[in-house]
């Protein structure tokens, strides 16, 4: 089993929607097999069929979170360092070929959420921003070809 490494904001918001999962969804699913269930006849019955199906990736969700949230590991925020790219810094970054600035916090792949700016480590950029210093460029390799970066600033 893999270790994740993660905040402990993102722990926090993976217990939560596991007990989202369990303490609501969970009961609601099952109310809704027992009700097609009444309804007689199983061997034609959509209904029926698609709350098993939906209990089926129900579960399979729950025991995904689980998996993750018992390999979880807390990052002790208090040290890191900001003098090179690591995980949970933020870097800002310079396109050197269009002079556009991004922004991103470098995070754990189950914390990664593009529209608020949070890199999975896993990504390609991500994997070429780390431990690099300011100032450094890195060219990396993405679907499209090669993207030169220059680092323009680290922090938390």
């Amino acid at each position: 089993m893999a270790v994740t490494y993660m905040t402990a904001e993102g722990y926090k918001k993976l217990v939560e929607e596991l007990n989202e999962l369990e303490r609501v969804q969970r009961p609601a699913i099952s109310k809704q097999i027992a009700e097609a269930r009444d309804k007689g006849d199983l061997s034609e019955n959509a209904e029926y069929d698609a709350a098993k199906e939906a209990q089926g990736m129900l579960e399979m969700k729950i025991s995904m979170l689980k998996e993750t949230i018992s390999s979880a590991r807390m990052i002790d925020e208090s040290k890191i360092r900001t003098d090179e790219v690591q995980i949970l810094t933020r870097v800002k970054i310079k396109n050197t070929k269009t002079n556009q600035i991004m922004s991103y916090m470098i995070v754990s792949e189950s914390e990664a959420n593009f529209k608020e700016g949070k890199l999975s480590v896993t990504t390609p950029i991500a994997k070429g921003l780390l431990g690099k210093k300011v100032g450094q460029k890195t060219t990396v390799q993405v679907p499209s070809g090669a993207m030169e970066f220059e680092i323009i600033e680290i922090g938390l």
